[in-house]
């Protein structure tokens, strides 16, 4: 069996980010539907199945990579957004913030007042309280 499978995926795509984040939100939208019985989520769910499955079954590997690409860069914001939150909430010391210019997190030390941070990255100068 173990066999069959790895020839079965031989030359395939496989399982990316954008597969996982479809699946749970298969998962997700399963778990309202026991709550609302709705046939439409009902359907999109087996939608967002087939399509994760075709996906993960594609020969066609670099349209699969672009379409992994463009995902990521739509999301790349939120998590960045989420790095930050994280960051923050784990060190009572500093401050996090994104550079306006090249979206880098900036790390400052808390309770400084006003102050002027400039980004390591491109030497951009902006002004946040701490």
């Amino acid at each position: 069996m173990r066999n069959f499978l790895y020839r079965l995926m031989m030359g395939r795509y496989g399982s990316d980010r954008l597969n996982k984040h479809l699946l749970v939100l298969s998962v997700i939208l399963t778990l309202c539907n026991i709550f609302v019985q709705s046939v439409v989520i009902y359907i999109l769910v087996y939608i967002l199945l087939l399509y994760v499955l075709f996906r993960m079954l594609s020969k066609n590997i670099n349209k699969r990579y672009q379409e992994n690409q463009k995902y990521e860069q739509l999301i790349a914001p939120l998590l960045k957004r989420i790095t930050l939150f994280k960051k923050s909430s784990q060190d009572k010391d500093h401050k996090y913030f994104i550079c306006p210019n090249c979206k880098q997190i900036v790390r400052v030390p808390k309770g400084k007042g006003r102050i002027d941070i400039r980004c390591p990255r491109c030497a951009t100068v902006f002004e946040k309280r701490t």
